[in-house]
């Protein structure tokens, strides 16, 4: 038997309209929740010995809202989303864009010069890339033995 839950099926209430807003409410690494805070979707990915992260920020000037900042074994991209609608529109307005600032964090497996990174902006996509980051991490394999 299968039971679908609908809002109109469910008691309302504060604690059923704040779960439902949670199941739809990103989860960070650090374990808080992205509620209300723009979140750029982010591509970190390893190309060879360079780790390179591309996050979309469409509609940003990178010269004056981003920064691209090594802290320790940790790149840093932060920054702000304007808001620069004007407020006398007329009629009923609908927008899923989230203004405000955003800062994302990709460790790294070790620390590097920051003449070892470059950013470049192109058609609202952030491309930034940790030259010679995996540089001597290859994998080893351990071998498993079994107790007798």
């Amino acid at each position: 038997m299968t039971t679908t839950l609908t809002r109109s099926s469910l008691v309302r209430s504060p604690f059923v309209d704040a779960w439902l807003r949670d199941l739809r409410t990103p989860v960070l690494a650090s374990g808080e929740r992205a509620a209300g805070r723009v979140l750029p979707a982010a591509d970190v990915y390893r190309d060879g010995e360079d780790l390179v992260a591309r996050l979309d920020l469409p509609g940003i000037d990178p010269a004056e809202d981003v920064t691209v900042e090594l802290e320790g074994r940790k790149l840093v991209v932060r920054g702000e989303r304007k808001d620069q609608r004007t407020q006398d529109a007329e009629g009923r307005r609908i927008s899923e864009v989230r203004f405000g600032e955003f800062r994302r964090v990709v460790t790294l497996p070790r620390a590097v010069e920051g003449d070892a990174v470059r950013a470049s902006y192109d058609a609202g996509v952030l491309t930034v890339t940790v030259a010679g980051v995996f540089t001597g991490t290859t994998p080893q394999r351990i071998e498993v033995t079994t107790v007798a």
